[in-house]
């Protein structure tokens, strides 16, 4: 699993799994505290689809932490004011660069709340279109 698929279903997991993931890194192993989680501002770029050219948006408020483990930097950036998940993605990218012998163990419960988080969206999607207005019945 790749590390931006990886840091995305921990963010949507509201933070549930990288709490624990972080927690079973910080009884076992020394780490290192490289950045503390601060506050920044990031550009987000988007894709204008008419010339099918990028711009940027405007600026997002990001927190970001940096951690060692083994000799080995973990980053982590989530958006808004969450330190805590911040640090805890830090911990968890610095224990997958270390390939720490619990990564394998994770990858099985990061598939599982991907298929939780997908069935969650289709549920939600299934429920928006239910209420979506036909307008080729209306009469004119």
């Amino acid at each position: 699993m790749n590390r931006r698929r990886r840091t995305e279903i921990l963010i949507q997991d509201k933070g549930n799994l990288a709490e624990k993931f972080a927690e079973a890194i910080l009884t076992t192993y020394e780490y290192r505290e490289i950045t503390a989680p601060h506050y920044g501002l990031t550009m987000i770029k988007v894709r204008e689809t008419a010339k099918n050219s990028l711009f940027y948006i405007g600026e997002v408020l990001v927190t970001e932490a940096k951690m060692e483990i083994n000799n080995c930097i973990g980053t982590g950036i989530v958006a808004g004011m969450e330190e805590k998940l911040a640090k805890q993605l830090a911990l968890i990218d610095a224990a997958y660069k270390a390939e720490l012998s619990e990564t394998i163990l994770w990858e099985s419960q990061l598939i599982a709340a991907e298929c939780e988080i997908r069935n969650a969206k289709a549920k939600e999607q299934a429920e928006l279109v239910s209420t979506k207005v036909n307008f080729e019945t209306m009469e004119i």
